[in-house]
């Protein structure tokens, strides 16, 4: 068990995948929650407010037993199944089938209901008094900062099984990027186009790796209309849970969110703050810390696009670019091809 980070609270599983079910609806979840290692039979069941682990926890009564299990290693899949943002409805068994191409055995526990792969590892079963709460952390963050302690769940041990010889999969988080930045690589790839199923306009997405996966995204998309960016904006504001999200920046569908010197560029020449910036207040992820209460503060949208429309009431002439580099053209012509646009 790692302890990886001086100010750490103590030895953490990091790579632990936490199996539960919804009481009510019986939708299983497979979350990637980290687990602080209190003694050889008890841990910290880190289940953040907005995740489905709380979710299901918030179903039982306050002496009630849920039962968790948290299996280690089996198909890669579904390692990033557990990080992805689906909807509650949406198994990341399921999920994870879908990316591998066929489906994931799974295999009843020894001491509950639940059902784990059964190609794991290493597999810790045991449950939750939703009601029982111990201070939890501080933990070095995929923020760059020690996320504060906090009272979470306490996870009681029942049982341990594990292959002959097993792996213990960790992994390390720390100031961006470390080794969970591909995650959000992934994620960016992977849900831009069902994020595109609501929002056709956006051309292209970019979560950089210094934004933590939820302080930032760059949008490209083509404006149709007046107020089209801030209609993007909020979608985005609304939607699963890139609503997380403190920080929007809006170019235009021919620029390239991925070229950051170029998203600075746009950033500092097109936007003239008091008409293009837009603010407002909603839910931010448990780990932020940059806001004066828990888990609720403000956000900007910022329009960095070009007002040479007719419609964005610019009243002045706005200037002609610079002609750009053919390969940045033909750069941009490739990835849109790959989207089928």
């Amino acid at each position: 068990m790692l302890t990886t980070w001086p100010e750490d609270g103590g030895p953490f599983i990091t790579l632990g995948l936490s199996h539960t079910r919804n009481k009510q609806t019986g939708h299983r979840n497979v979350g990637l929650y980290r687990l602080q290692v209190f003694d050889d039979r008890t841990l910290g069941f880190h289940t953040q407010l907005h995740h489905d682990g709380a979710r299901n926890r918030h179903g039982y009564d306050r002496d009630e037993r849920m039962p968790v299990a948290v299996s280690f290693g089996g198909d890669p899949a579904l390692t990033y199944a557990a990080t992805a943002p689906l909807p509650p409805f949406l198994s990341e068994v399921m999920f994870a089938g879908f990316l591998r191409g066929e489906g994931i055995e799974m295999v009843p526990c020894v001491t509950n209901d639940l059902e784990v792969p059964a190609d794991s590892e290493i597999v810790i079963e045991g449950y939750v008094n939703p009601g029982e709460l111990r201070r939890e952390g501080p933990f070095g963050d995929h923020t760059g900062y020690y996320s504060l302690a906090d009272d979470y769940p306490v996870l009681h041990v029942e049982a341990i099984t594990m292959r002959k010889n097993p792996v213990f999969p960790a992994t390390i988080v720390g100031r961006p990027p470390q080794e969970d930045a591909y995650l959000g690589l992934a994620t960016e790839r992977i849900f831009l186009p069902l994020l595109r199923l609501v929002l056709p306009e956006i051309r292209d997405m970019h979560l950089p790796a210094a934004g933590a996966f939820h302080n930032l995204v760059i949008l490209s998309m083509k404006k149709e209309y007046p107020g089209h960016a801030q209609k993007v904006m909020n979608a985005i504001w609304g939607t699963g849970q890139i609503m997380f999200t403190k920080g929007i920046v809006v170019v235009d569908e021919d620029i390239d969110p991925h070229d950051l010197n170029e998203v600075l560029f746009r950033l500092t020449s097109n936007v003239d703050p008091r008409r293009d910036m837009l603010f407002t207040e909603g839910p931010l992820d448990v780990l932020d810390h940059a806001a004066d209460r828990f888990a609720f503060g403000s956000k900007v949208g910022i329009d960095a696009t070009r007002k040479n429309r007719p419609w964005d009431g610019y009243a002045r002439e706005w200037p002609r670019d610079l002609v750009f580099p053919e390969e940045i053209q033909d750069r941009l012509a490739r990835r849109w091809k790959d989207y089928g646009l």
